[in-house]
């Protein structure tokens, strides 16, 4: 008998088409339905690239116009969910609020039992438009702060930011935090997004498959990893009075003693990337700008000097999470409520996948291979 071949992870088993996105490794580019994200993230609005991973092609201006009316319409916080929320302690992880809210919202959606491609891009649009309230709320409750209402005259990315703090985002971490969105609104069959179509895949409404994505979400080893960052340079002591290079020196040292201890850093290494992750450098551009407008430089120098270590002791090189939490982390979010902004960008790429998944079913159910006790009797 020969031994079967475990492909532990699933590592490089392809188990279906997807034309959502995907990593060209000729040019190390995520492409969106063919598009660089980069490019995205330079040219386009939030809503744009949720259009396009729902529909295939970018919008034209009356599609935009149609796509932006109707999320505006569904920013409000449902007062039964908000109920709910306030029911739920506050040192709940955020992900744990945003895991119950996605399944209030299908529970009380209209179509919740339609599964038809009609209801099912309803449901997607509904539940993206939802989500910000959502994170936003969460966060300001845990300091004793009142919601607050959305407005119609802000775009998706500005809306999130004037609910989260109640204040008039300025332009450069609109543009910042626009840019974060389209970074993590797809990325292909990682976990959360495979999470999904396997719960899509035994005929579950959409609502159920993006809760359990979220569960998928929360874990560290997945987007959690962007909270794990931060936790790095708590660890180390951020020090806003400290110079570039005098923070650069602590990190360095520190990644070093980590290293040495066979600690697992979060924020760096990929499966899917070997020459780096595509998204980072326009990731860390953003973050840049944030250091600049917040007059930080001592966290570029946290953020260099662990890359620097790691390349050298490692040569491993950035994920999209290393840029992207302390990014966050200078807008004024909490270090929890980062991973529920990763939910409220991947709802449209784990929706774009329910929708695809739907339409060419097939019931998602691996094989195991047996390693326990041999038939026994009792």
């Amino acid at each position: 008998m020969t031994n079967p071949d475990i492909k532990k992870g699933l590592a490089g088993v392809v188990v279906d088409y997807t034309a959502v996105s995907k990593v060209n490794a000729e040019t190390n580019s995520l492409l969106y339905r063919g598009y660089p994200v980069q490019e995205l993230a330079a040219k386009c609005s939030f809503e744009e690239v949720a259009y396009l991973l729902w529909n295939g092609e970018l919008p034209t201006q009356d599609q935009l116009a149609g796509l932006t009316a109707r999320e505006r319409a569904g920013r409000a916080l449902d007062p039964a969910l908000k109920a709910i929320i306030d029911a739920l302690p506050t040192d709940a992880h955020p992900m744990d609020v945003c895991r119950t809210a996605a399944s209030v919202l299908g529970a009380r959606h209209p179509l919740a039992e339609n599964a038809s491609p009609e209801a099912n891009m309803s449901k997607a649009i509904d539940l993206w438009a939802a989500m910000p309230a959502v994170v936003a709320y969460d966060q300001r409750r845990r300091h004793g702060q009142e919601l607050v209402e959305p407005r119609d005259d802000l775009g998706y990315s500005a809306n999130f930011l004037w609910m989260t703090f109640g204040e008039d985002p300025v332009d450069e971490v609109i543009e910042a935090f626009n840019v974060s969105m389209i970074l993590y609104a797809e990325h292909s069959f990682n976990a959360s997004t495979f999470t999904a179509r396997v719960v899509t895949s035994t005929l579950s409404d959409l609502h159920s498959a993006v809760t359990a994505a979220i569960g998928a979400l929360k874990g560290p080893l997945h987007g959690g990893a962007n909270e794990a960052v931060m936790h790095t340079f708590d660890e180390i002591g951020i020090r806003p009075e400290e110079s570039l290079e005098q923070a650069a020196t602590r990190a360095k040292a520190w990644m070093e003693d980590a290293l040495a201890q066979k600690k697992k850093i979060m924020g760096f290494g990929h499966r899917v990337y070997k020459n780096g992750d595509s998204r980072v450098p326009t990731m860390k551009a953003a973050l840049d700008k944030m250091i600049a407008h917040y007059g930080r430089p001592e966290l570029l120098g946290l953020y260099n000097g662990l890359e620097q270590a790691m390349e050298e002791a490692k040569a491993i090189k950035p994920n999209l999470d290393y840029p992207a939490g302390p990014t966050y982390h200078l807008m004024g979010f909490d270090t929890p409520t980062f991973t529920p902004i990763f939910v409220a960008s991947r709802i449209t790429g784990w929706t774009a996948h329910i929708m695809e998944q739907a339409a060419a079913n097939s019931l998602i159910r691996p094989l195991s291979e047996y390693n326990g006790p041999d038939q026994r009797s009792l």
